[in-house]
């Protein structure tokens, strides 16, 4: 039996009575689990996690922290810390001012204060930097210290509001293996919020993907990723090539999908319930295709192939990708790695594009 540390009852948000911003929402947050909501923007990840913190205040349902109902109790009194995308630092205070301050105003005797601090410093990697001021800092160093400063009072729950959105590739991802590093070492329960796909996969124990207001899927990154278990899904998360097409007949969750390209019926997994006939998504992730120059044997069930040429490969260092246009309109992406860029056909090549059914993904379309 799990013991959440946060749930969510049946809860919903709407603003002027019409716009519905989060909708039945029930979510269990476990204990010492590093939980990201992921979504486009207007997806109701963010207005969920302002819930949780007490910024925001459900029209619907109860969120309980530790079986206890947080409807009546003000933010600074949830002992849940907070980490804003724009840092929120007090600019003529020094950093140990600022990662100090939760417990100053919590009424922390002085010297409690200096040990605590020195202690949050130490875990972010900026041991002799509390005299300085945040502009002296590097904008990675600023967002260390807004982490050491929702750390330093002890909160058993932690709350990132897009934190590294405002860093470059290089930074954003040093930080999220830092963060990663320091939830693993804490044990400390953190609900994430980015709209960043990798960064999400990177990080998380567990996703939750947010698409008009609802939860869409709820798993560990490799089965979001793996196993989408819609439509929505499978095109926010990663890369993928798309198809549309109409079931002609499914059993034993195989299918066989006639696509709108194409004479040949094509064979795939058939994740989601669709009459025969009906109009379905099919999605194949780019690494998951394997190309050939037409013509060369291939080992694979017939109907998991389809005919094109190879229009262009593109270098981009540990990997390579080759866009194909289907024979009957439309294109393909094929990731490779580097090892295999060799073996590639000539540009402007006759090829087959050709996968495994259990990767190729058949989904009712998304509405």
């Amino acid at each position: 039996m799990s013991d959440p540390i946060v749930r969510f009852v049946g809860i919903g948000k709407t603003y002027d009575g019409v716009i519905r911003v989060v909708e039945a929402l029930d979510l269990d947050v476990e204990r010492g689990e590093f939980l990201t909501l992921l979504g486009p923007s207007g997806s109701g990840k963010t207005t969920t996690l302002m819930l949780l913190a007490g910024f925001e205040t459900p029209t619907a349902g109860e969120i309980l922290l530790e079986g206890k109902p947080l409807s009546r109790v003000p933010p600074y009194q949830r002992n849940i810390g907070m980490v804003f995308q724009n840092y929120a630092l007090f600019p003529h205070m020094t950093i140990a001012e600022n990662i100090g301050f939760p417990l100053s105003v919590r009424g922390v005797p002085a010297a409690d204060i200096a040990k605590r601090v020195d202690r949050a410093l130490g875990m972010v990697q900026l041991g002799g930097f509390g005299a300085r001021r945040p502009a002296q800092l590097s904008g990675g160093q600023q967002q260390r210290v807004a982490v050491a400063r929702a750390l330093v009072f002890e909160p058993k729950l932690i709350l990132m509001d897009e934190p590294l959105g405002a860093l470059d590739k290089q930074l954003r991802e040093q930080m999220q293996l830092e963060i990663r590093q320091l939830h693993q070492r804490l044990g400390v329960t953190m609900v994430y919020v980015t709209h960043d796909q990798a960064e999400a996969l990177t990080m998380s124990d567990r996703i939750a993907v947010f698409h008009r207001g609802k939860i869409q899927q709820l798993d560990t990154p490799e089965q979001m990723y793996e196993y989408p278990k819609n439509a929505f899904v499978a095109r926010f998360i990663g890369e993928n090539n798309r198809l549309e097409g109409k079931l002609e007949a499914a059993a034993d969750g195989r299918c066989t999908i006639r696509i709108a390209i194409g004479d040949t019926p094509i064979d795939g997994t058939l994740v989601e319930t669709v009459p025969n006939g009906g109009a379905v998504t099919v999605s194949l992730r780019p690494e998951r295709v394997q190309i050939r120059a037409a013509g060369h044997t291939i080992d694979g069930q017939p109907g998991c192939r389809l005919a094109g040429s190879l229009r262009e490969i593109i270098y981009l260092g540990d990997h390579v990708r080759a866009r194909v246009a289907l024979a009957g309109n439309g294109e393909f992406m094929v990731k490779r790695p580097i090892s295999e860029a060799h073996t590639l056909p000539h540009i402007g090549a006759a090829v087959e594009v050709f996968w495994t059914p259990e990767h190729c993904r058949a989904f009712a379309p998304e509405s």
